[in-house]
């Protein structure tokens, strides 16, 4: 047995989890890898949401997306994974985020707990069962601990009746190595109320 690197067993989840016809997202599309690959699971019958909050990602994901024929399949926001309610209705088959900062980019630019997490809640009340989001969390930057830390509270308080949450991560890499956290739903999912919310979201 050959352990999967982080960012191959994040394509594995995915993978597990999106059929074709399927809508998926891209919850930080970043340089497009991601939406590119998900345009894949998903097939020409299904579909690719993929949001970001800086113009120069969006443009960067439309021209990997053009090169390889698939940018019909995927609808590209400009706003924060936070709305995703705001622009798709349909029920999901997996999701993905890149938690950090865009390479190649202005490094203040960053994910949030507080966003991430309304994402995330958003998410698991509209994803299929069976479905999974797949978070890369990458936390050696400023703030990338307090977002780690904040959505690791978040995920370990969620029900096991209602979504099973796996880590993966290599425990004697040095420098902050990005770790996975995946949450498959395996029953309805009820959003946190405003207590919760609170309790979680500092």
């Amino acid at each position: 047995m050959k352990l999967e690197r982080v960012l191959d067993y994040a394509k594995t989840l995915l993978r597990k989890s999106i059929d074709f016809g399927d809508v998926a997202i891209d919850a930080t599309a970043g340089n497009g890898h991601d939406t590119l690959y998900l345009t894949e699971l998903v097939g020409d019958t299904g579909h690719v949401f993929a949001f970001d909050v800086q113009q120069q990602a969006l443009d960067a994901t439309a021209d990997r997306l053009k090169e390889h024929g698939v940018f019909e399949r995927t609808t590209l926001i400009l706003d924060g994974h936070e709305n995703i309610a705001t622009y798709v209705d349909e029920r999901i088959g997996g999701a993905i985020f890149n938690l950090g900062y865009l390479p190649g980019a202005d490094h203040t630019v960053t994910t949030h707990g507080q966003t991430t997490i309304q994402a995330i809640d958003e998410m698991l009340e509209m994803m299929k069962i069976g479905g999974i989001i797949v978070l890369v969390v990458y936390h050696g930057h400023e703030g990338g601990k307090e977002e780690r830390d904040d959505v690791l509270t978040y995920v370990e308080s969620l029900s096991q009746k209602q979504v099973h949450v796996l880590r993966y991560d290599f425990l004697n890499q040095k420098n902050d190595p990005p770790f996975i956290l995946a949450l498959e739903k395996v029953k309805p999912y009820t959003k946190m109320n405003a207590t919760e919310k609170q309790s979680v979201i500092q």
